[in-house]
């Protein structure tokens, strides 16, 4: 577990902040601009001091203003990576590596070899870096932060400075990180797209404090999530299992509660494990069994609440996984639908339903997960 306790003010910005993170995984730090987001990271770096505080990586206190313990920021095997790459200019890639390699202590666990493969810089060890496009000069400073052997990556909005085609060069190389190193993660965005495919717990943030926190799936149905991310992008966050693959259709069909979506996607194996985005304005509520339609996705549950989400609107949560063998964790899905539609099919807590989708409005992104055991 990291654990941190924070108190600091500043002209015009207070903090005020107390979790738990569960080790190892990606713990993205989510809110809007000037949230303090950075702030934590810093002072979990040990860039910043506290007024008070207490950050603990497992059993070492890197922090402590009780007593107190100040461990500085060269001794915490905390790796940082920027918003800009901060890379040594005057230096080649392949020096830059090496100047962290020769910074580590600890014992290593990522040689510099598999650093170069898993980040793909090989080709680029030569190179002075004005020569590296953006994407390239962040893989490489995430190899450099790598190479220190931390217990702990932070990666400050490593993204935002891209373009959309250079952050999606850079994000399956984090999904690999992820899911081949299991290095802790501390994820700093204000774009839910990396916290959609990134993360394995959410922090939510607002003005100096922690408002949520928890798993993507159960932070994805949270109101104070939704009141950020805007109507377009709220929806459910399902973790599901690859039960087949057609090459034909390029289409997977992925197990979630206690159905079956059929999503496009590149080829993956059976038993993978896929997290997959259903929006609530791209689901139809049925209260029969669907029959003679072109959607193929229709995934049977309950109704457990019903909630308005404008004037002319309802939000409604339907559980889908009640009853499964299988623990999947949360596997509930959003539908919005009109007012006036909740009237005439007299929609209710407790009634069943069916949640339809077409595969073309479905999303997925694979994930390192191990598929569950059925319950004893």
């Amino acid at each position: 577990m990291l654990k941190v306790t924070a108190k600091h003010r500043r002209t015009g910005f207070s903090l005020d902040v107390d979790f738990d993170l569960p080790t190892p995984g990606v713990v993205t730090l989510f809110g809007r601009s000037g949230c303090g987001k950075s702030t934590v990271v810093n002072i979990i770096a040990g860039l910043l001091h506290p007024d008070e505080g207490r950050v603990a990586l497992d059993d070492t206190v890197l922090l402590d203003t009780s007593i107190p313990i100040r461990l500085p920021a060269e001794r915490r095997r905390v790796g940082y990576v920027f918003q800009d790459a901060r890379l040594f200019p005057h230096l080649s890639v392949a020096a830059n590596l090496r100047y962290a390699e020769r910074r580590a202590v600890g014992r290593p666990y990522v040689t510099f070899e598999e650093v170069s493969r898993l980040l793909d810089i090989g080709s680029l060890m030569h190179r002075r870096t004005h020569q590296l496009s953006g994407g390239e000069r962040q893989r490489v400073a995430i190899g450099r932060a790598l190479l220190t052997q931390p217990r702990l990556l932070l990666l400050d909005e490593p993204l935002a400075a891209l373009d959309a085609a250079r952050r999606d060069e850079v994000l399956p190389y984090l999904q690999t990180l992820r899911d081949e190193l299991k290095i802790p993660m501390v994820y700093v965005t204000h774009d839910f797209d990396e916290v959609l495919r990134l993360a394995t717990h959410v922090v939510l943030m607002d003005r100096g404090s922690v408002t949520a926190q928890g798993d993507v799936a159960s932070m994805s149905l949270d109101s104070r999530l939704r009141s950020i991310i805007g109507p377009d992008q709220v929806g459910a966050i399902l973790d599901g299992w690859v039960a087949g693959f057609d090459p034909a259709s390029q289409l997977a069909r992925v197990e979630v509660g206690n159905g079956t979506l059929n999503i496009r996607t590149k080829p993956l194996a059976t038993g993978a494990s896929l997290r997959v985005q259903l929006l609530a304005r791209d689901i139809i509520v049925a209260t029969h069994a669907p029959q003679h339609l072109s959607v193929r996705n229709s995934l049977q549950g309950v109704i457990t609440r019903i909630d308005g989400d404008d004037m002319d609107a309802d939000l409604i949560t339907i559980d889908i996984g009640a009853g499964r063998a299988i623990d999947l964790g949360t596997q509930r899905v959003l539908a919005r639908i009109t007012k006036a539609a909740t009237e005439e099919l007299a929609l209710r807590p407790g009634l069943a339903v069916w949640a339809l989708v077409k595969s073309v409005s479905l999303r997925g992104y694979p994930l390192g997960a191990c598929r569950p055991q059925p319950r004893s």
